[in-house]
């Protein structure tokens, strides 16, 4: 069990009204980030992924390792304008904004068993555009994984038609 009094919420960040929900608490503790990293991978094992692609910035906590111990490959999505080769590109609504993510156009290859992971699932929206870019690659099967999920901003409804699993939810 993932205990949430490891995670540390600030509020007002990085906007008025909005609770950050900061895992560098998790980090700073190797064994809390040992113990998480092993529950991660063992529910990663249950998508028998072929590849981990994972989001910018805070996926990339976790996102790697797990590709590392599954001997399997890496794959990043990064906000616009940091990727240097060809990128497909996808703009979506943040609860405090817009933004747009890239991936490289020859990162994955086709019919791959895809799973997606970050640190958040919130509205969605993040994670909905990040399917968008994976499905130019016409994948066998998308998963999404989720350290944690906050339940009340419906993101999951976003990721309708995949397998989500998330290791907290609040």
């Amino acid at each position: 069990m993932i205990d949430i009094n490891k995670v540390r919420i600030v509020p007002n960040f990085p906007s008025e009204g909005i609770q950050f929900y900061d895992i560098t608490t998790i980090l700073n503790d190797a064994e809390e980030y040992q113990r998480v990293f092993n529950v991660l991978l063992e529910e990663a094992k249950k998508s028998n992924p072929g590849v981990i692609v994972a989001l910018e910035s805070r996926g990339y906590y976790f996102g790697p390792a797990i590709a590392l111990a599954l001997k399997i490959p890496f794959v990043p999505i990064r906000k616009k304008g940091k990727l240097p080769f060809a990128t497909y590109s996808e703009s979506y609504d943040l609860e405090y904004g817009q933004a747009t993510i890239e991936i490289h156009t020859d990162a994955l290859k086709l019919n791959k068993n895809v799973l997606l992971f970050d640190d958040i699932l919130a509205t969605g929206g993040t994670a909905a555009a990040a399917v968008k870019l994976i499905n130019h690659f016409e994948p066998n099967k998308v998963s999404a994984l989720f350290f944690m999920e906050l339940a009340a901003l419906h993101g999951r409804e976003k990721l309708k038609g995949l397998d989500v699993a998330s290791l907290l939810t609040v």
